[in-house]
């Protein structure tokens, strides 16, 4: 790529830039290409895993904004794989609603939410590069959507279940593998290689290219965004050799035992080896416990037991 068309990672754009109010127009941009409707960020919402740490390499960056009709939107960035993702996202849905309800509300305060995950990592198989999930009551035998009825502010107003659960978006950046024919394709080009059509009139990539050029930056921010970079590979790296090898070991295991109880115990065993392997090459790097916890299931006990055999 020449150095005249690069961009800065939207990862990183999201950390660093994003939550300037001069930026917005680049978030709504995005989500308002992937939701398929005009979507204008009135605020960004104070969220636990907003803020800086020195551990913030090994964690999801995300963005929590409020939109102009009072619908929460949760950004999410996963640069490594982790256990029980689909669990995690629903938490975090149903901890955005209640953290923005006050004690005693009702229950129409209960705000709409957009979960919107862009996966730097494989999760799952499937065809499409982005995936979308929502909360439908269909008749078994009619199929038809239930109408729910309710009233606010003196009125009856009928509403359909998807209007009020959350929604789920999983862009599945390394899958994209096409030429850019939409503005969402557009958008999957410029979160895979950092490209930008030079005649783009896609909402929010005509203002990264103004605002997220590479060369814009000063020489130590530079430094610290290759060094991202860096950081992103290395441990990639070392977490799917982690896995891959753990799996392998977890199946010859298993295969080593020849009645069927034993095939069962020695896949169980071997999943379990599996996960302290892996939990073993994380503690290696200088993974905190925390995020050895979600990465492996593994409890805080079993992790610091591991950490003193190595150091034996």
């Amino acid at each position: 790529m020449e150095m005249e068309d690069t961009y800065i990672r939207f990862d990183w754009a999201m950390k660093h830039m994003l939550r300037d109010k001069a930026n917005f127009d680049i978030l709504e941009g995005f989500v308002s290409v992937l939701l398929g409707e005009e979507i204008k960020i009135e605020e960004i919402l104070e969220s636990e895993s907003n803020q800086d740490s020195e551990n913030d390499k090994f964690n999801r960056v995300d963005i929590k904004a409020k939109n102009s009709h009072g619908h929460i939107i949760l950004v999410e960035v996963q640069l490594t794989r982790q256990l029980h993702y689909l669990q995690r996202i629903l938490y975090g849905a149903c901890k955005a609603i209640t953290e923005h309800m006050s004690l005693g509300d009702k229950y129409d305060k209960v705000k709409k939410v957009y979960s919107i995950s862009i996966l730097y990592c494989d999760y799952g198989q499937g065809d499409d590069y982005v995936y979308h999930g929502q909360t439908r009551f269909k008749g078994i035998h009619t199929g038809n959507d239930l109408l729910v009825s309710t009233k606010e502010d003196g009125v009856i107003v009928q509403h359909l279940p998807r209007e009020v659960f959350p929604e789920y978006y999983l862009v599945r950046v390394n899958v994209y593998d096409k030429l850019p024919e939409t503005p969402l394709d557009e958008w999957m080009t410029y979160l895979k290689t950092g490209k930008v059509r030079e005649d783009t009139r896609t909402p929010g990539l005509q203002e990264v290219k103004e605002k997220l050029r590479y060369l814009s930056m000063t020489a130590r921010e530079r430094r610290a965004y290759d060094e991202h970079l860096d950081t992103i590979r290395v441990q990639n790296d070392v977490l799917d050799t982690a896995w891959t090898e753990g799996h392998q070991e977890g199946r010859e295991e298993g295969r080593a035992e020849g009645r069927a109880e034993g095939l069962a115990e020695g896949r169980a065993e071997g999943r379990a080896e599996a996960k302290r392997d892996f939990a073993r090459n994380l503690i290696t790097i200088g993974v905190p416990n925390d995020i050895i916890m979600k990465s492996t299931g593994l409890t805080v006990e079993e992790i610091e037991a591991l950490r003193n055999d190595l150091k034996q």
